[in-house]
């Protein structure tokens, strides 16, 4: 072992809030690969699988595909590798990222709208049950 702590997939599944299934589906899809197998054939997990699955728990709900999401985390591994990327690459991958964040913001202003529509509603709601409560005390 090189030192770093592993984890079975359940204690994976309880920090990153995702099920046993999300966690072989995204395995499946290849966006998580369990750095190591146990003796007894067990998917290992160390603390760089667990951010990069959360990175895809993050994305899942602003509407990335698995596409998208696999790009992302090819361009974040270019970047983080060692041996280092060109600086033409590089800011080829930045840029990448970029779009990504851009993408992210646009998305979250969007939902904001929605989540301030939604609590609207509900306090609407709220209001007319009142009036109701009211009228029938």
């Amino acid at each position: 072992m090189d030192g770093r702590q592993r984890m079975q997939i359940g204690e994976v599944a309880a920090r990153t809030g995702l099920s046993l299934r999300t966690i072989r589906h995204y395995e499946d899809a290849a966006l998580v690969v369990p750095s190591a197998r146990s003796q007894g054939g067990f998917r290992l997990y160390t603390e760089t699988d667990v951010a990069r699955l959360m990175v895809i728990r993050r994305m899942k709900p602003l509407g990335f595909t698995l596409d998208q999401m696999r790009e992302l985390l090819d361009a974040t591994d270019r970047l983080d590798a060692e041996d280092g990327a060109a600086p033409e690459e590089r800011a080829a991958l930045l840029a990448r990222v970029r779009g990504y964040e851009r993408a992210a913001a646009e998305q979250v202003d969007r939902l904001r709208v929605q989540l301030s529509r939604a609590e609207e509603f509900a306090g609407d709601l709220r209001a007319r049950l009142e009036r109701e409560s009211a009228r029938t005390a």
